[in-house]
């Protein structure tokens, strides 16, 4: 048996401002028939009046008020009986309620959090009440940002990476949204958690020969550092396969700090230095070697000086040690003879 839940929305029922003004004029009209019931002795009158005096407002709470991408979740007693969608002034069955687990669910993400420093939060602390305790049941539609904390991941190579990644996400089905999941933020969240520490782990912090990535068999050149687009893609489909069932869209998913553990970030920058150090030295050494190459065959096409072994060894030597040292070389003048 299948008890999944599909969105219906509900259509037709902008009547807001027509049902406010019935109630607000049956309520002007209650006070004359209560006056003609007393007078005439007419005691129906009075208890009509009086009955609509005491329950009228009733017919108030179906009023409801939505702007711009946002809906709301009805119930009637227990029953998922559609979603409101659009902006508009509605009114729906009183007895109504909305539904929305999520939220009194507060997360590091727009529309969510206020500044800890914030007049509203100060003033919220001292009333211990916040804005939002009053809790909106209202979803929103909007593309919102939710930024978790960094983790600490191991990556392919077993290094400690940390790393943060920020989703970008809206909901787009509210029936599965509220109904399928018991908190679909909380949820999100999880599922952000496990998604990177499952992608994060296949690749290595940098290049690294013989580490297959892609997962066909084949080592590629994939890293968290150099392929950060093909990561950040590769962690939003993870999220979208997990969070489908909730009714969720993933719009995207962007890496915004990625960087070695703190306790072997010092080691891995020596590291880095030293590769760079003898990259440098490999280059100048090759320079070096094509430099005296050159020497050589235009000293000996030009017949300028005649070299045996032993003379082109000591060039060579001392060419080597003046194209390849740190420091500038201090030269010798010999005014004798070569011997």
């Amino acid at each position: 048996m299948n008890n999944n839940v599909t969105e219906k929305l509900i259509n037709g029922h902008k009547t807001g401002g027509l049902m406010l003004a019935i109630v607000i004029l049956l309520y002007i009209l209650s006070i004359p028939v209560l006056v003609y019931g007393i007078v005439s002795e007419k005691p129906v009158f009075c208890v009509i009046s009086c009955l609509w005096m005491f329950f009228g407002w009733i017919l108030l709470l179906g009023l409801k008020v939505l702007k711009p991408n946002e809906a709301l979740v009805l119930t009637l007693f227990g029953k998922y009986i559609g979603t409101l969608k659009g902006d508009g002034f509605f009114w729906v069955n009183p007895f109504c309620t909305a539904f929305n687990p999520a939220a009194g669910t507060k997360l590091g993400q727009s529309g969510d959090v206020k500044a800890p420093g914030s007049a509203i939060s100060i003033a919220a602390q001292a009333a211990s009440i916040s804005t939002d305790q009053i809790v909106s049941k209202k979803i929103s539609l909007k593309v919102m940002t939710l930024s978790n904390s960094r983790q600490k991941v191991n990556d392919v190579l077993g290094n400690p990476v940390e790393i943060a990644v920020a989703v970008m996400w809206r909901v787009r089905d509210t029936a599965k949204a509220v109904f399928e999941v018991d908190n679909f933020k909380e949820y999100l969240s999880l599922q952000c958690d496990t998604a990177v520490r499952n992608v994060v782990k296949i690749y290595p912090y940098d290049v690294t020969d013989n580490i297959d990535t892609t997962g066909d068999g084949t080592a590629d050149d994939g890293s968290l550092r150099g392929s950060t687009e093909v990561v950040a893609k590769r962690i939003r489909d993870e999220i979208q396969s997990k969070v489908a069932d909730a009714g969720l869209e993933i719009v995207d998913a962007r890496i915004t700090y990625l960087a070695y553990a703190p306790e072997i970030a010092a080691a891995m920058l020596q590291r880095q230095q030293a590769a760079a150090v003898v990259d440098a030295r490999k280059l100048i050494v090759d320079g070096a070697v094509g430099m005296v190459e050159l020497a050589l065959e235009r000293l000996n096409e030009k017949h300028t000086v005649e070299l045996d072994e032993e003379r082109k060894a000591a060039m060579v030597s001392n060419l080597l040690v003046v194209l390849c040292g740190n420091h500038d070389a201090q030269p010798i003048v010999n005014s004798g003879s070569l011997y």
